[in-house]
């Protein structure tokens, strides 16, 4: 059984159910450390004092906040204690908003919440209760020294908490400039919302794949084995020069639809699934 990264309650109202949770995404890319090109050896890193240029032990260093170039405020344990808020074992659901309402800017990381012996039923009612209500829970908790904001939703069985940004780590986009769509052609518009009809398809994650890594992983191999790498070939080609959109659009339309003529019966005979309340975004957790 997997192991749980954090173990307490969920807490609204007068109700505390147990549970654990679990994380919900993997990290399966290849990591890779720094050698020494005449010997490869591993290069280690040392904490080196910038005016004397000394090695400084663990021991000896503190922390400080560089409030303007080179001065610093120097915290001690005892400020990071004052500032800290009350340590509990509880994700505080604090509101229940609409599905819809989030924007998916705010949304970082996913996490499994299972339930702990004897919250079992509470578990799955608050589940079916917040999808049938269209709502999601935002909640407030304590995770390794740090709170975060947190959105709790359920997905098919499980209850998935997905930490939030918080309003200020967000980027004003009033500093921006972003094309107006006030002078775009009936025409243009029309051709390119056939192109995006015409490519239109069911969501299906496992479809799309990291030809990158993958890539890179085979030369990795191959290189262990002193071989060439038989290496994934993107299927279109990109053309970087700037030419005339129509045509660029028909083009697209033209080679599209060939590639998809067979599909369309494909799916006219299959089973739809009837529309969901809540909207299927973001990652997909597996």
């Amino acid at each position: 059984m997997a192991r749980a990264i954090w173990t307490g309650s969920l807490s609204f109202g007068l109700v505390n159910i147990p549970i654990e949770v679990h994380t919900a995404v993997r990290d399966h890319r290849p990591h890779f450390r720094l050698l020494h090109a005449k010997d490869r050896s591993p290069i280690n890193f040392e904490r080196v004092c910038q005016k004397d240029r000394k090695t400084v032990a663990w021991e000896d260093l503190v922390k400080g906040y560089e409030y303007e170039k080179g001065r610093f405020v120097v915290l001690t344990k005892e400020d990071f204690e004052t500032a800290a808020i009350e340590k509990t074992r509880r994700i505080d659901v604090l509101d229940f908003v609409e599905t819809d309402a989030i924007d998916d800017r705010y949304f970082d990381k996913p996490y499994y919440l299972t339930a702990k012996k004897g919250g079992e039923a509470a578990y799955a009612l608050l589940r079916e209760a917040m999808n049938e209500a269209g709502r999601i829970g935002i909640a407030k908790f304590v995770m390794r020294e740090t709170q975060h904001l947190a959105a709790i939703e359920g997905i098919g069985e499980a209850l998935v908490l997905s930490t939030l940004r918080f309003a200020d780590e967000l980027v004003d986009t009033s500093s921006l400039t972003f094309p107006s769509g006030k002078n775009l052609k009936k025409a243009d518009l029309s051709m390119a919302r056939m192109l995006v009809e015409n490519l239109a398809a069911e969501w299906d994650p496992a479809k799309y794949a990291d030809d990158y890594q993958e890539n890179l992983m085979r030369v990795i191999k191959a290189k262990m084995k002193g071989k060439e790498p038989d290496l994934v070939v993107e299927e279109r080609s990109r053309d970087s020069n700037v030419i005339d959109l129509m045509e660029r659009l028909r083009q697209s339309l033209d080679q599209s639809g060939s590639r998809r003529g067979a599909k369309k019966v494909t799916r006219s005979k299959a089973r739809k699934t009837p529309a969901r309340a809540r909207r299927t975004r973001r990652t997909a957790v597996a």
